[in-house]
């Protein structure tokens, strides 16, 4: 979820024919407003998922769940979320909904363009993503003019 921005009800259902492992995209079918969308699967996903194709072997689904044909319910991932935080460590209170808010926030951060971070995740309105651009004080200050490029220190 947090290589490829995709909530919870989202990934539950993938298929692994949704998977395009060579140009390293994930066909989202009937998303938000009933559209089919991609999203990115980035290389470092690549090897993890290339790996969980040879032990698990999906046939119907990606994530298969405890019954026979059906998909791995979004409790079920909630709780393996739970029980990996635990197993690392980690005190602050988080959910599965989080890996989708860090994957925006992280690539807003990392310079990616707020209109690719809203595609990602199916957003209409990019008021809908704003809610990653809680900017940090150090970000203000790296902010530079561009036409500090163009003026020296000394002439100003």
């Amino acid at each position: 979820m947090y290589f490829s921005g995709l909530w919870v009800g989202v990934v539950v259902k993938i298929k692994p024919e949704d998977i395009d492992l060579k140009r390293g995209l994930i066909h989202i079918k009937g998303s938000k407003g009933g559209k089919d969308r991609y999203t990115v699967l980035f290389r470092s996903s690549l090897v993890i998922l290339k790996k969980y194709y040879v032990q698990y072997e999906p046939k119907r689904w990606l994530f298969e769940g405890a019954k026979r044909g059906k998909h791995i319910s979004t409790r079920t991932v909630q709780a393996i979320f739970k029980q990996a935080c635990r197993r690392a460590g980690i005190k602050k209170e988080v959910s599965a909904q989080s890996l989708g808010h860090s994957f925006a926030t992280h690539f807003l951060k990392g310079g990616v363009d707020l209109r690719y971070i809203q595609k990602i995740p199916g957003h209409k309105s990019s008021q809908a993503t704003e809610i990653y651009t809680h900017v940090s004080k150090a970000n203000i200050a790296r902010i530079r003019n561009p036409f500090d490029t163009i003026f020296k220190e000394e002439e100003v």
